[in-house]
């Protein structure tokens, strides 16, 4: 059997009035009337005059090389690290990057990733200006230091990370002005002073924020609801009460600050916060960037025109945009290709006929040359983010060998075996359909960028609107689950002892890779349980289904993952660090003792229950009494039952209701790693 028997993709299905229709026939509606090519054409024309001027938007390769050479030469300590910046190579090869740290798509910049690599000296923005696709800046962990430049030049940000340097002072109030694209913006671990800008708290599509480690004063903002999904101030000197807007996050996000109070702090805010009175605490802070600049001038002719050539522009899209989708909604009122009837008298859909026709690519860049590159997402394409791995296309997962590992709510999961004998996972997931296409494509380069010998990496991906597709490396020796949970006989025995212990000290370290990696994340995992545990050739176990909440819809994430069945999840109506370490437990005492934990994981609705709460003190309490607690498919375990019962605890200790008497990972892995791992 074939992948594409199981409906990799959804059928469109056709209109009623055409639903009787034979099969491969076309007819027209009687009412619809076709556009008349000449008003089509005329259209066109019109948008090519008005397009012509703005065709050379983006920088060539030479004004790019010109650019990061003059940026080059505000930094010092560049000898080593940027040593292959110079004029005999360009710095972009379509989606590669010649220069060390330089981000390229399609020949253009998009991002500088200068990271750890000892830099000093000025940032100089303006020398960046020309770099017209430039979308994410990281100079994380160098060795900068003095006032932060000037953001505001580079308009079209949508990424800034300065974590880990020396900058200090205060930031001017609206120091991040105009800049709406902003979605993540890192500058943890400097020596900042004064108030948060408002301006930053204010941009529209910030989703993640980080400031801790600082000597930031004052009150926290108002953040605008929409997106923010992180926040970390912690470690500052802040005071007065947290915005009721970011009460939910982890109160870890706010510790630190001896004034702050309020949920989600313990200590709640007995007296309001005194106003500042005549010192206005929003009011913008001056900048010191150019204290001689004259006040703005009245808009000039040429700026007039401009803007009415931008408005016309806007218009003549508009009705585009409409004249496209009125023809399509003609064009799907007749079945597209027909159907064809393979040997098996099964039907191919025009989407599956349509997938057919698929190309390979690198992993796209986000949004780039004006704001709206649309190439990397037509249907049918492969994004692979390992480049090193042989690259293949949909068609041939389609005609793979296949069979059905598993379905549930999370969607489905095919094994394909290509022609070369290679075998893959494939899962398909249908509840991703509210993430776009630019914040999925950046995440899944995140997972890509993740290497850890106990994580199932991610090979390649899929978007559609309305599902994903992920492809995986095949692991071999099937599940934890199934080895704990299947029939068992003497040429398929159960796990002993060290097998269990080896799976488990090697899911801990993934777990703690995740954490270490992905700081920024409440609950770096999410979804740790005995099924999404792989097992290689080795018995070497291998983590999946991880890191994917910032996907998710946001509907479907407490019905979903496991970390939403969490006590501290039913208490308080939030999931942290601490989540994982209670799934860690949970994966730990299912493994010990063979008790079967899905069906009270994978039950309806959230938080934590009576079932799964009872069945955790079952446990306990065997243990207590001294009964036979373990699982006796281990066999013969009294040589290394004290070292069993030492991790029993651990595991007990990390489903500890109580959150705050619940240990730290990093406390966790460093105990199970003093285990003897006796035979």
């Amino acid at each position: 059997m074939s992948l594409e028997e199981f409906d990799i993709q959804r059928p469109i299905t056709p209109p009623p009035s055409i639903g009787k229709m034979p099969v491969g026939t076309q007819a027209a509606h009687p009412l619809r009337r076709p556009i008349p090519p000449t008003t089509f054409i005329i259209g066109l024309l019109l948008l090519l005059l008005v397009f012509l001027p703005t065709l050379s938007l983006g920088d060539d390769q030479g004004d790019a090389n010109k650019a990061l050479l003059n940026f080059k030469g505000s930094l010092a300590n560049t000898e080593e690290a940027l040593a292959n910046w110079n004029s005999s190579i360009s710095p972009c090869n379509g989606n590669y990057g010649n220069w060390n740290g330089v981000l390229c798509f399609n020949g253009y910049v998009w991002g500088l990733q200068l990271e750890e690599m000892n830099l000093r000296g000025q940032i100089d923005v303006d020398s960046l200006i020309p770099l017209r696709a430039l979308r994410t800046l990281s100079f994380m962990s160098n060795s900068f230091e003095g006032q932060m430049p000037d953001w505001r030049k580079l308009g079209a940000l949508k990424s800034l990370f300065l974590s880990n340097n020396q900058f200090s002072g205060q930031i001017p109030d609206d120091a991040f002005n105009g800049m709406t694209s902003l979605k993540k913006v890192f500058m943890a671990n400097n020596k900042f002073t004064g108030k948060i800008p408002t301006s930053l708290a204010k941009s529209p599509r910030l989703i993640e924020l980080r400031l801790d480690n600082n000597q930031f004063t004052g009150p926290i903002p108002e953040f605008r609801p929409d997106n923010l999904k992180l926040l970390n101030v912690s470690n500052n000197q802040l005071e007065g009460p947290i915005p009721a807007v970011v009460s939910n996050l982890d109160p870890s996000s706010f510790s630190g600050n001896k004034g702050l109070c309020g949920k989600p702090l313990e200590n709640a805010c007995n007296v309001p916060f005194p106003d500042d009175g005549d010192d206005e605490p929003n009011s913008p802070i001056p900048t010191p960037l150019d204290p001689t600049s004259n006040p703005p001038a009245k808009k000039s002719p040429a700026a007039t025109i401009a803007i009415t050539v931008i408005a016309i522009i806007v218009g003549l899209l508009f009705i585009l945009i409409l004249v496209l989708l009125y023809r399509r909604s003609r064009q799907i009122e007749t079945p597209q290709l027909g159907r064809a009837y393979n040997e098996n008298n099964s039907v191919e859909t025009a989407a599956n006929t349509e997938i057919n026709n698929v190309k390979v690519e690198s992993v796209p860049a986000p949004d780039l040359i004006n704001g709206n590159p649309r190439k990397a997402d037509q249907p049918g394409k492969l994004s692979f983010v390992r480049e090193e791995r042989r690259k293949f296309d949909l068609q041939d997962l389609l005609r793979a060998s296949a069979e059905v590992l598993g379905s549930g709510k999370f969607g489905a999961s095919y094994k394909a075996v290509l022609i070369d004998g290679d075998a893959l996972v494939v899962k398909r997931f249908k509840q991703m359909n509210n993430v776009g296409r630019e914040d999925f494509h950046e995440h899944m380069r995140r997972l890509g960028r993740l290497d850890h010998p106990n994580l199932l990496p991610l090979v390649a991906y899929l978007y559609r609107k309305e599902e994903k597709l992920l492809v995986f490396d095949y692991a071999y020796s099937g599940s934890l689950a199934s080895h704990l949970h299947g029939k068992h006989s003497a040429e398929h025995p159960g796990l002993d002892w060290s097998t269990r212990f080896k799976i488990i000290k090697g899911v801990a370290n993934g777990l703690a890779y995740l954490h270490s990696e992905l700081p920024s994340l409440s609950v770096p995992h999410g979804h740790l349980k005995s099924s999404n545990v792989l097992l290689d050739k080795n018995f070497e176990p291998l983590l999946m289904d991880y890191t994917l909440e910032p996907v998710m819809n946001s509907g479907q994430i407490q019905q979903i993952l496991v970390a939403y069945k969490s006590p501290e999840y039913a208490q308080h109506g939030q999931a942290t660090k601490k989540t994982d370490v209670w799934c860690l437990g949970v994966l730990i005492l299912e493994t010990l003792t063979g008790k079967f934990v899905a069906k009270y994981l994978s039950h309806h609705g959230t938080g934590y229950d009576a079932d799964l709460a009872g069945w955790i003190n079952a446990i306990v309490s065997e243990l207590e009494n001294n009964e036979q607690v373990f699982d006796h498919e281990m066999g013969n375990t009294e040589e290394c039952r004290e070292e069993m019962e030492k991790l029993l605890h651990i595991g007990i200790a990390c489903c500890q209701e109580d959150i705050e008497k619940r240990w730290d990972l990093e406390e966790v892995v460093d105990k199970i790693q003093r285990l003897k791992q006796t035979h």
